[in-house]
């Protein structure tokens, strides 16, 4: 259990529009939203006025909304998908990943005048339903299915408990669920939303799980009891994108109306950031605004 959940609203870093993915510059304070409208944009979270030159960047990338965005920090780029769906960048090799509506998973590489250097046809079809596969960069073929949700699966996220791997997903049946990587097993339901599970993180830096949901709730659960800490809702509507990073506390939330940046601690009551601040409590979880 924690012992102490403080979850800090930071400020609201746009109201410009619906926000469908965030990332989080690894070095930068930077945060990258892609919008409904066709626009990315680039916030820096540590100036709060967006009329201070080189704050607030805003690209026009498509006509269509732009589903997915990421830095490439080592290049000082940004990758954008509009309704290819998704794109995902390899941590340590010079790949994108895609995904489209197609059905095709595409790999680029970009040191080699971003070449297709994979192109996996039919691999959505059953992903569509309530399952989801796992793949390997070696291999044209998938490694093994997950098949354990009633609906569509939304959203995945993989992460490490000591040495074992294990991911997270949500899913129309308003459920996130936490599988163990090696066994090919659910250990674990996360419940209470009361629509379509959009978006789902596991802190890198923090023991918690986050899962946001259609119904405009974020829930924040202790990663190791799957017990549920809190749940925030600041009335922006449905929540699609979230936004961590190794190294710090924040998390960045992508809503219908827009994005909010909130700061996540455990501590001990009277920390000095909190004077002045008002205290609501809620079972052993503590939020302040």
């Amino acid at each position: 259990m924690l012992s102490e959940l403080l979850v800090r609203p930071e400020r609201t870093c746009s109201t410009i529009g619906k926000s469908k993915i965030c990332d989080l510059h690894p070095k930068e304070p930077w945060i990258l939203a892609s919008l409904y409208s066709g626009t990315v944009y680039i916030w820096n979270y540590h100036s709060q006025v967006l009329n201070i030159p080189g704050t607030f960047k805003v690209f026009k990338v498509a006509e269509s909304p732009v589903r997915s965005a990421k830095f490439i920090a080592c290049k000082q780029w940004i990758v954008t998908g509009a309704d290819d769906k998704t794109v995902a960048v390899h941590p340590t090799l010079p790949y994108v990943l895609s995904a489209s509506d197609d059905m095709l998973i595409k790999l680029w590489d970009w040191e080699k005048g971003w070449e297709c250097t994979q192109n996996v046809p039919g691999t959505f079809r059953l992903c569509n339903t309530a399952c989801f596969q796992i793949w390997n960069l070696s291999s044209p073929a998938p490694d093994f299915t997950l098949d354990g949700h009633s609906k569509g699966v939304n959203c995945i996220d993989y992460f490490m408990r000591g040495s074992k791997p294990y991911l997270i997903s949500g899913s129309d049946d308003h459920t996130a669920k936490v599988w163990d990587y090696e066994a090919k097993s659910c250990v674990q339901t996360l419940e209470g939303h009361t629509n379509n599970v959009s978006a789902v993180c596991v802190h890198p830096e923090l023991p918690l799980i986050i899962t946001g949901s259609e119904d405009g709730n974020v829930h924040i659960w202790d990663g190791a009891t799957y017990r549920l800490e809190n749940t925030l809702n600041y009335g922006f509507e449905r929540v699609w994108a979230f936004g961590c990073m190794k190294g710090s506390n924040r998390i960045v939330i992508g809503y219908d109306k827009g994005t909010i940046m909130v700061k996540v601690l455990r501590s001990h009551i009277g920390v000095p950031w909190a004077s002045g601040l008002r205290r609501k409590r809620k079972r052993n979880v503590d939020l302040y605004n």
